[in-house]
């Protein structure tokens, strides 16, 4: 059952706006009674009804009329499709979704966060296009694209189906600082408390190949090094000591440790080394001495060393390699589905 996060933040005449609209969209109505609000205010509900309810994946947008001594408009959705196609794709959609689910349905709560998450890493490419179902599951789930939105919607409405609190969070743009867009991730909520889930900027990472976790479990402090402020307020998240990396004892605070981890990857030939720098701050010497530690302990090897950093959340992927790479070291910039050469 989806968790209705936004509609607890609502006043009671968006409240009955938000359930006016829900059952409609659910019926597919032609025209709905929806209760009178400011055009801003239906907008907004109508907005944060479908971060609420993915499965509303249908409805675009609206136009609505109203007699001035009314207390309700007539609302008319724009679906995106005719009413019977709409029905094709819920159930295929409801097929996807279930198979997905019963992989998962005997594992731990924090076990399924992961299969999600890896889910939408390994099947969803970025959809550069932003056509209009990419904001939408049905983009992710039925096409293998999406964009932030469609993202974080179908990480919300796998999670409702898992019991796992979910909330779909939504950041301001800022042109400023050359953010276009709005952008869209996730709050999960393990054990009592919550955390950030950024699946869509997991999945613009990996430049040499490595399954990156970055954005996975974050503190509000982390989280916002490099998301912008939020458009609605969403739960605290205070905890980090959950974070992926700290999780599988990959937040190092030591430069010997980084030495020694780097002489077991090779040992068993993995391809690629990522791990958390926990040891302050991580500026470009310490980079440069990294990447020359793996140079050196390549090199041993016959091998050749890349390193990639993900600056905001000291986050380093070193790639072993049989040539030697044209850029040595880059800068990673986790983004909405693009990678970013500095």
């Amino acid at each position: 059952m989806a968790q209705e996060y936004y509609y607890g933040q609502m006043n009671r005449e968006e409240q009955e706006a938000y359930r006016n609209m829900f059952s409609g969209f659910s019926e597919i109505a032609p025209e709905i009674s929806v209760r009178r609000l400011e055009n801003r205010q239906l907008s907004d509900v109508f907005f944060r009804l479908r971060l609420d309810h993915p499965e509303i994946f249908y409805v675009e947008s609206f136009q609505y009329r109203f007699t001035e001594d009314s207390q309700y408009v007539r609302m008319k959705p724009a679906y995106m499709f005719e009413k019977k196609k709409i029905k094709e794709h819920q159930k295929a959609l409801e097929g996807r979704i279930s198979r997905l689910i019963r992989q998962v349905q005997e594992k731990t709560k924090e076990e399924s966060e992961q299969f999600i998450h890896d889910f939408i890493c390994e099947n969803v490419s970025y959809d550069k296009l932003k056509k209009q179902y990419s904001h939408e599951i049905i983009g992710p789930l039925q096409q293998g694209v999406g964009v932030c939105e469609g993202i974080a919607k179908t990480v919300k409405i796998l999670c409702d189906r898992l019991n796992i609190e979910c909330v779909i969070a939504v950041s301001e743009a800022a042109p400023d600082k050359g953010v276009k867009y709005r952008h869209a991730w996730n709050l999960v909520k393990q054990g009592k408390s919550w955390y950030h889930l950024d699946a869509t900027f997991d999945n613009s990472l990996g430049r040499y190949g490595a399954p990156r976790f970055d954005y996975f479990n974050l503190g509000d402090r982390e989280i916002f090094r490099d998301h912008q402020k939020l458009l609605y307020p969403v739960p605290a998240c205070p905890d980090s000591d959950h974070f992926y990396y700290r999780e599988q004892r990959l937040s190092l605070t030591k430069e010997e440790d980084v030495k020694k981890r780097l002489k077991a990857v090779l040992r068993k030939k993995q391809p690629y080394f990522v791990f958390h720098w926990r040891g302050g701050r991580l500026n470009r010497e310490l980079v440069r001495f990294f990447y020359e530690e793996a140079c050196q302990a390549a090199g041993e090897k016959g091998k050749f060393a890349a390193l990639s950093v993900n600056v905001p959340q000291s986050v380093i992927e070193i790639s072993i390699r049989d040539r030697q790479a044209e850029q040595e070291i880059q800068e990673e910039e986790a983004n909405e589905g693009e990678l970013t050469e500095k």
